[in-house]
C-alpha cells in the first residue's frame, strides 16, 4: 500500500560503496523526513550490500536494497525493480554517487504537483576534490555558499549557480514539453505517470538514453516539465568516463521513440513479472 504523503528516493549503484556511503548519509540530513530509499543495485558485490546494512541500523526511515545479477549496464531495468520496490506517491531518482543537500526531499515536495515532473540539475565536482571528499568524510552537502565559492575559484566545482535558491514561480514551467535535458540523476515523477507509461524501457542497455526516452513518453502522456534549477540541485562525484560502445543502439532506439506514438515501454515494469528466477530482484529492508 503507497503512502499519500510518501516520498521514494531511488538511488543507482553499482560497485562505488564509498560514493554510495556518502550518498546515504547526505540523505539521513534531510529536513523532510517523510520518504524511504530503495537502493536500486545493477549487480554490485557483497561490499555494497554492507553499507547498505549498515545504514538500515542507522537510519529512522525505511531503507530497501533491490538488486539484479549484473549482466553489463542496466539503468533502466534497475531502476524499474526500484519502483516496484517503491511505496512513495512520489519517485525521486537520483545517482549514488549524488550528494543531496539537507532540502532536497523538502524543495522536490514543495514543487510537485499532479500532472508535472521535476527535472533538478547539479554541480560536478572535480577528480580532486571527490578524493578529498570521499577520503576525509568531508560532509559537501552540508557547505554553504561561502565554503563552494571557495571551491568554485579554487576550480573544485564547475560552476555555482545551482547553489543559489531563488522562487521563480512560472518560470520553471517555461520548458513544458521539451524533453532534451532531463537526467535521472535527479528526477522526480509521480508514481501513478510511471505506471501509465510502464516505467524505464529496459531494452536500452549500456549507458544513454533511457532517461530521455522515459521523457519523451511522459510528455507525450500528457505529463508536462517543470524546471527543478535553484531549488533541487546536487553534488556530483566525479567518476571516469562511463563506456558509450552501446549509445549509437540507443540513439537509434531514441529516435524511433521519439518519430512514433508509443507511449509504453518495451520492456516496462509489467515485464518484471516474469523476469526468470536466476535473475529476479532480491529485496532487503529494515
Amino acid at each position: 500500500m503507497r503512502g499519500a504523503d510518501l516520498i521514494s528516493v531511488i538511488v543507482t549503484t553499482y560497485n562505488r560503496e564509498d560514493a554510495l556511503d556518502a550518498a546515504l548519509r547526505a540523505l539521513a540530513h534531510q529536513s523532510d523526513r517523510n520518504f524511504e530509499i530503495v537502493v536500486a543495485d545493477d549487480g554490485s558485490g557483497a561490499d555494497t550490500a554492507r553499507v547498505v546494512a549498515s545504514w538500515q541500523t542507522r537510519l529512522p526511515l525505511p531503507l530497501k536494497h533491490v538488486r539484479h545479477e549484473h549482466r553489463g549496464f542496466r539503468g533502466g531495468e534497475i531502476r524499474n525493480r526500484g519502483i516496484r520496490a517503491s511505496s512513495g506517491e512520489l519517485c525521486i531518482f537520483l545517482d549514488g554517487d549524488c550528494l543531496a543537500p539537507a532540502d532536497f526531499i523538502a524543495a522536490h515536495r514543495r514543487l510537485h504537483e499532479p500532472g508535472w515532473f521535476v527535472t533538478g540539475n547539479r554541480i560536478l565536482l572535480s577528480p580532486e576534490l571527490t578524493a578529498a571528499v570521499l577520503s576525509r568524510a568531508m560532509e559537501a552537502e552540508r557547505w554553504r555558499f561561502a565554503a563552494l565559492l571557495q571551491q568554485r575559484l579554487r576550480g573544485g566545482i564547475n560552476r555555482l549557480l545551482p547553489t543559489l535558491r531563488l522562487p521563480l514561480g512560472p518560470l520553471r514551467k517555461l520548458s513544458s514539453t521539451s524533453w532534451q535535458g532531463a537526467q535521472t540523476c535527479n528526477l522526480a515523477v509521480a508514481r501513478r505517470d510511471l505506471d501509465r507509461i510502464d516505467g524505464f524501457d529496459g531494452t536500452y542497455t549500456g549507458w544513454g538514453l533511457e532517461d530521455s526516452d522515459l521523457v519523451v513518453r511522459l510528455l507525450r502522456a500528457g505529463v508536462r516539465r517543470k524546471d527543478g534549477r535553484f531549488a533541487t540541485g546536487v553534488l556530483h562525484l566525479w567518476h571516469p568516463p562511463n563506456d558509450r560502445s552501446q549509445l549509437p543502439v540507443n540513439q537509434t532506439r531514441l529516435d524511433e521513440v521519439v518519430g512514433g506514438s508509443r507511449l509504453r515501454a518495451l520492456q516496462g515494469l509489467s515485464a518484471l513479472s516474469d523476469a526468470p528466477a536466476r535473475d529476479a530482484a532480491s529485496v532487503v529492508q529494515q
